[in-house]
């Protein structure tokens, strides 16, 4: 099956829920994965890269100052020109923007299927056409999956074959933070404790958190390492003892990890927090870390309820669970208890039951039943 990916994300951004799916995808199919364009050419040209066996990365390069309405349809005809070039006749769609629904209407796929991992419409900057095209969308989908339990819980009632999975996890690559290892180079100057932060630095920060942290307790050291997106550098909150270290190749991660004494989620309680389930939970675990967490619903059910991370609404109440955290660094039934609820999850087991309902949908082009929500740990985490 050759399969093409609608993606608002670039490939070489932040390794996370698509690159984590795609790169198994391709261990079986074609895949074809297209990002949003580059203005910067006189003529519309298509650059195409092989980035792994079977996973080619699409960039559409259009030129500036080009109406919505021409971008929609020079890309409409660069996609035409890459299912010729490949001669795929017989396709998959994969939406993670709803927005590529514009240029995608006339094509004829064997299956379309939402990946929905976010509530894109509640980040800052979303397209005001998002919310229709999203609804367009669910009316041409067989199949729309879900990045979290909440997310589930608002898209369920939307389409008739609604399945959540969950942010997942690589457990073995992230458990090489556990070994003994050098520190990274850019972090082996701060002191400890450090209380860190791995992912997109964006407007789902509380900032304010952050910085009311931070002087409350000068001696901790706040390690951010991360891309800055969508907000100026000027609008997070800057200490002696908060570092930003700017964004990491994946492959690094357990190294940073390692040398952190707890991880920690600050996001703000908002629209744009509502529905996210961060995958740097289920990493943080996985690396032998306690975890500090702001009130997020996929971060309390299920891993408060399972009692591995804690749960801080304020400020001063950050604080004090940072506090037992950093005094249960070592704990080794803390480390067993984490290992046996994370033995149940993988991105491998995820892309396995993903895959199995899109052979299905593949071959039968049928709607399959409403999905329920697991009511066993296991079933959920995954």
């Amino acid at each position: 099956m050759n399969l093409l990916v609608l993606s608002h994300l670039r490939w070489n951004f932040v390794f996370q829920r698509p690159q984590h799916l795609m790169t198994r995808c391709a261990r079986k199919h074609n895949v074809f994965f297209w990002e949003e364009p580059v203005f910067d050419v006189e003529t519309p040209s298509l650059e195409v890269r092989l980035v792994q066996y079977q996973l080619r990365v699409v960039v559409p390069h259009l030129p500036a100052g080009m109406a919505e309405a021409q971008i929609w349809k020079a890309q409409e005809s660069l996609l035409q020109t890459l299912l010729s070039q490949y001669r795929m006749e017989d396709y998959g769609l994969w939406y993670y923007t709803p927005m590529g629904i514009q240029f995608t209407r006339r094509l004829h796929p064997r299956v379309v299927i939402y990946d929905c991992m976010d509530e894109l419409s509640a980040f800052r900057g979303a397209p005001p056409g998002l919310r229709a095209a999203e609804s367009e969308l669910f009316s041409k989908a067989q199949l729309v999956f879900t990045g979290g339990r909440s997310l589930y819980e608002r898209k369920r009632w939307q389409h008739q074959s609604v399945h959540c999975f969950p942010s997942s996890i690589d457990r073995e690559f992230f458990k090489i933070a556990r070994r003994p290892q050098p520190d990274a180079e850019d972090q082996a100057a701060i002191p400890h404790p450090r209380l860190g932060y791995c992912g997109v630095i964006d407007e789902r920060m509380d900032t304010e958190l952050l910085a009311a942290v931070a002087e409350a307790r000068p001696e901790w050291q706040i390690v951010m390492a991360g891309p800055i997106v969508k907000i100026s550098p000027s609008e997070l909150p800057q200490r002696p003892n908060i570092h930003y270290l700017g964004a990491k190749e994946y492959r690094d991660l357990p190294r940073y990890l390692g040398g952190w004494d707890v991880g920690i989620l600050p996001f703000a309680r908002n629209e744009s927090t509502r529905f996210i389930s961060p995958t740097k939970t289920p990493e943080y675990l996985a690396a032998g870390l306690p975890v500090v967490s702001t009130p997020i619903a996929d971060v309390i059910d299920p891993y408060q309820k399972a009692d591995l991370v804690e749960i801080a609404a304020t400020p001063e109440e950050f604080v004090v669970a940072a506090e037992r955290a950093i005094a249960s660094r070592n704990c080794t039934k803390r480390l067993a208890q984490v290992d046996q609820f994370l033995s149940h999850i993988s991105w491998d087991l995820t892309w396995q039951r993903m895959s199995s309902l899109i052979d299905e949908a593949y071959r039968r082009k049928t709607l399959r039943p409403v999905a329920q929500p697991a009511t066993n740990t296991a079933a959920a985490a995954d």
